[in-house]
């Protein structure tokens, strides 16, 4: 059941980009900020908890789980570090993802021939 949760909640959201991009014409940026900030907001009201709780990597794994990581990482630096807490809890929170997207990025780089669009 937990699988069948995680697509269903992982499907949801990629369902969601998918029409902000096709019918609305909303370019990928935009939409990979807006659920990143989506994440960050609905971790602070409460409600992205109970969604990571059902859907496990389906809610954790897209971009707004990304946000999630962001907000619990600075509530938790800030209850221990106090202020200061806010500036350094979320990159130290999610250090592992940014390391392995430059790491990655930079391997896929040098494998393949990046080439500008005409």
């Amino acid at each position: 059941m937990d699988y069948l949760w995680a697509f269903i909640i992982g499907g949801t959201i990629c369902l969601l980009g998918q029409i902000l991009m096709d019918f609305f014409k909303i370019p990928v940026p935009y939409i990979m900020v807006t659920f990143v900030t989506s994440g960050v907001i609905l971790t602070a009201l409460g409600l992205y908890e109970p969604i990571i709780k059902l859907g496990g990597a389906g809610a954790s794994v897209p971009l707004p789980g990304f946000g999630y990581a962001l907000a619990k990482g600075v509530i938790k630096e800030v209850s221990e570090k106090g202020f200061l807490g806010a500036f350094t809890g979320g990159t130290v929170a999610t250090a592992g993802g940014i390391a392995a997207a430059v790491f990655f990025g930079y391997v896929m780089a040098v494998i393949f021939t990046p080439k500008t669009k005409p």
